[in-house]
């Protein structure tokens, strides 16, 4: 039987599949090569964690799925997590206090849609226009101080302690029967989206939607849901809104989501310490593989992915979303003395960037 040839986008889908086996992500076995302690007979039960996260299991294979296998196969029997995806245990909205009331030990989110109670939660998730390139997340929290900030204002909360950031993929809007050629085509869209990205697009007539995350497609098919404004290309295609979206908007309203780890305190202190270095170690393999997957994989799926019709604002309209994000910073800076350091951050470091010059901007 003649097998039937591949579409561009499934060649994608698969070779992408194929780099997180080769990086060591994509079973327990290799996890496990690379990390791997020797054998030490314990007497006493494995500590146990149930870590949920933000997305759902498709999507979930690739950006925590792969870290907790090798973390589990590391571990040696002495510790192992249980992961479940969006909304298994609790809905995503309570993830936060779940997490601080010891129902889960951990979580993978950004702030904003667990609704952390928090100043700077506002900046999880899709700030706009607050980065361009993935690299620019890590980058701030490295060099311009952000991981201190994010320790500080977790460090306020009782029971809850931030791990590490990392970027994801940029924001673009993805629509079912109606093209976004204007902004004024954005006006009645009902889509599934992040909050603060939300709150920002609905200025011009967006209206965000919540729905469980397993129910988009299904809220899409049956008209309930117009589109998502919830990722970009990559995951589009990965869990099958491609499949239902005809458009894809390649505005882009910021370059990487803000994801983060965090962990119940009481938890967390009970791990002995090379157990939580090789968490946190698992971490930054999850936040490597990550970047790699979402920069090559949208650059490919927007040129040759063959599921969407391609749409574009006028650069002239769309310089006024951007002058409108300036005002937009301002407003957040004003919330606290701490959001303001947030959003000076993002201007030194868009600042030097431009100054930078060629490969930066």
């Amino acid at each position: 039987m003649t097998e039937k040839p591949q579409s561009p986008s499934e060649k994608i889908l698969a070779s992408r599949r194929a780099f997180m086996q080769k990086a060591g992500l994509g079973g327990v076995a290799l996890g496990a090569s690379t990390l791997a302690a020797p054998a030490i007979v314990k007497a006493q039960a494995p500590i146990k964690w149930r870590l949920q996260t933000y997305s759902g299991a498709p999507l979930g294979a690739h950006v925590i799925k792969p870290q907790i296998e090798a973390f589990n196969a590391a571990a040696n029997g002495e510790m192992e997590i249980e992961l479940y995806y969006a909304d298994q245990l609790v809905p995503t909205a309570e993830l936060f206090r779940a997490m601080q009331n010891g129902t889960i030990d951990a979580v993978q989110s950004d702030d904003a849609t667990m609704a952390s109670p928090v100043d700077i939660s506002v900046f999880g998730g899709y700030f706009p226009f607050a980065t361009r390139y993935s690299l620019d997340v890590a980058s701030m929290f490295m060099y311009y101080g952000l991981d201190k900030i994010w320790a500080e204002a977790y460090g306020e909360v009782d029971n809850v302690t931030w791990l590490s950031t990392g970027a994801w993929d940029p924001l673009h809007i993805f629509t079912v029967n109606e093209p976004i050629r204007s902004l004024a085509d954005m006006r009645g869209k009902r889509v599934f989206g992040v909050p603060t990205a939300g709150r920002f697009l609905a200025r011009y007539g967006l209206i965000p939607v919540t729905v469980p995350w397993d129910d988009v497609e299904v809220a899409m098919r049956t008209g309930e849901l117009d589109g998502v404004a919830w990722c970009g290309f990559t995951e589009a295609y990965e869990v099958g809104w491609a499949d239902v979206c005809n458009y894809a908007l390649t505005n882009s309203i910021t370059g990487a989501w803000f994801g983060s780890y965090f962990a119940n305190t009481e938890s967390w202190n009970k791990v002995p310490p090379h157990l939580q270095q090789l968490f946190k170690s698992t971490i930054d393999q999850s936040h490597y593989y990550r970047n790699v997957w979402y920069w090559g994989g949208e650059a490919k799926l927007r040129v040759e992915g063959e599921k969407m019709e391609l749409t574009q604002i006028p650069t002239e309209e769309w310089n006024q979303v951007v002058k409108d994000a300036e005002g937009f910073w301002d407003e957040i800076a004003g919330q606290s003395e701490r959001c303001a350091k947030v959003v000076e951050i993002f201007k030194q470091y868009a600042a030097v960037q431009e100054a930078a010059g060629y490969p930066y901007r």
